[in-house]
């Protein structure tokens, strides 16, 4: 009897696809909000005419992403996403791609010109008299070198975060930190920032960028926090430039 090649099994995963688009077409055309009941699982097969597996491995997808809650006696209801939460389970710095940690740095940077107006609106005697004490603090261990440390810049940093009001940055700030963290340090072992020239004749310390925030404006104090940035801008540029030029 003549030998016959195996079948291959059949590749179920663009179906799975499929299904997830379709299901969230579904939740938008019938305007569902978070809390409202979805189909069970039967007749989401049946109406799209697959079977039960494949629709069932698409909710699992939407429900990973916090996009479905699932109770027993109670069905499936949809609900608020928890973004920060999605984003703190793959932002390991160890686990993602060199050109995603340097999207995430710039975001960062980003992100600290972007608060001033915010900073300045939302700030009260009680956040500027924290933000003194823990500039005190970092004064009193001082070397007296330059240095972008992460427990100095979660302290300070976290800080201002913390007075623009807004949750979603706060979350979002305690992640990109670690990332902020471990690209500078790749990046810059063999830089010493005693020897950096700085546009402005000095380094923008915490202690200044406090005192602007005291008694500046949001522009002086985003100009600030520019000069305060800068070495993290400029290796940033030369990177980039360098590899326009082949060169890195």
């Amino acid at each position: 009897m003549k030998t016959l090649k195996k079948l291959k099994p059949v590749d179920t995963g663009s179906l799975v696809d499929k299904v997830e688009v379709r299901l969230l077409s579904f939740f938008k055309d019938n305007n569902l909000k978070p809390g409202d009941a979805i189909p069970k699982e039967l007749e989401f097969a049946e109406s799209l005419g697959v079977s039960r597996t494949v629709v069932r491995e698409a909710l699992l997808r939407l429900r990973t992403l916090g996009l479905i809650d699932s109770r027993k006696h109670k069905g499936m209801t949809l609900k608020h996403p928890d973004i920060i939460n999605n984003f703190a389970r793959i932002l390991d710095p160890t686990l993602l791609g060199e050109n995603t940690l340097k999207q995430l740095f710039e975001l960062r940077l980003i992100l600290e010109m972007g608060m001033a107006d915010f900073l300045f609106e939302h700030k009260t005697k009680k956040d500027m008299d924290e933000l003194e004490e823990i500039v005190a603090a970092e004064e009193a261990t001082d070397s007296g070198k330059i240095r972008f440390t992460l427990d100095k810049e979660v302290a300070f940093h976290g800080k201002l975060y913390q007075m623009s009001n807004n949750t979603t940055l706060q979350k979002f700030q305690d992640l990109l930190l670690p990332v902020f963290n471990y690209v500078y340090q790749e990046d810059t072992k063999s830089t010493d920032l005693d020897d950096y020239h700085f546009s402005g004749g000095r380094f923008v310390s915490h202690r200044m960028l406090f005192q602007n925030l005291k008694v500046g404006t949001p522009d002086t104090f985003r100009n600030a926090m520019r000069r305060h940035l800068e070495p993290h801008f400029d290796h940033t540029f030369s990177k980039k430039e360098s590899k326009k030029k082949g060169l890195g």
